[in-house]
């Protein structure tokens, strides 16, 4: 259960930073009420996440992987352009997440 959080945490503030953009400096309705209902849901189950993940090894994973997620949602949501490095960084970011779940003994099986 504590990996389903974290991934309900990283989708609910992906969907929440999106609906920032969208919500036009919170002048639009509804993007604005996704953006609190999703920072909310993202740090509830972001608190289950910690009772289990040391808050380190969580973050890293929730940040790390909700950069890659929110560039993607940019990119065809937005039309924003990714170039090379930042396909590269990113292509880093995924590396890193992958050698602390499967290397670090820091994690929780």
């Amino acid at each position: 259960m504590k990996y389903l959080f974290l991934l309900i945490a990283i989708l609910s503030e992906v969907a929440a930073t999106s609906a920032l953009r969208a919500s036009d400096q919170f002048t639009k309705l509804w993007p604005s009420v996704i953006v609190v209902i999703g920072y909310a849901s993202a740090f509830y189950f972001m608190s289950l996440t910690l009772k289990s993940i040391p808050v380190g090894i969580a973050y890293a994973i929730w940040s790390g992987v909700g950069i890659v997620l929110i560039s993607i949602t940019g990119y065809f949501l937005y039309k924003q352009k990714l170039d090379m490095p930042a396909l590269m960084g990113m292509g880093l970011i995924i590396a890193g997440v992958l050698v602390i779940n499967i290397f670090s003994k820091s994690t929780v099986s």
